[in-house]
């Protein structure tokens, strides 16, 4: 039997609901790249419409950035795209299809400037695309 100090999703859910989110604040601070990742799960809460928002707004954003990305900060680069192409799969394409499209075509026009501010040896940006 597992210890009531494992970190398993059991001895969490004892901590309960409120203590969680406090935990989950306190960890988040200053981390850009997890509080994206929350405003999309309460966006989620809500529906597809808000979590097109919450895309729309992100990739406006990556759209904007014109500072090259640092070889150690591409696999968070990854992470973001990846996010956000797997929240217009996943959560916008089932209720909102034509929006999904819309949001797709969106994230892939966003590629050749995503190329552009990075050194991409690796081939790892390609793959998403």
């Amino acid at each position: 039997m597992a210890s009531k100090k494992t970190l398993n999703a059991k001895n969490l859910e004892a901590l309960g609901a409120t203590r969680l989110s406090e935990l989950i604040l306190e960890i988040t601070k200053g981390d850009a790249e997890a509080k994206r990742l929350l405003r999309l799960e309460l966006a989620g809460a809500q529906g597809a419409n808000e979590v097109a928002r919450e895309v729309r707004k992100r990739l406006t954003s990556i759209a904007r950035s014109r500072s090259f990305v640092e070889w150690d900060k591409i696999k968070k680069l990854i992470k973001d795209l990846e996010i956000q192409r797997n929240a217009i799969v996943t959560q916008i394409a089932n209720d909102l299809p034509n929006e999904a499209l819309e949001l797709m075509w969106r994230f892939l026009a966003l590629a050749n400037s995503v190329f552009e501010r990075c050194d991409d040896g690796s081939g790892r940006i390609v793959t998403i695309y």
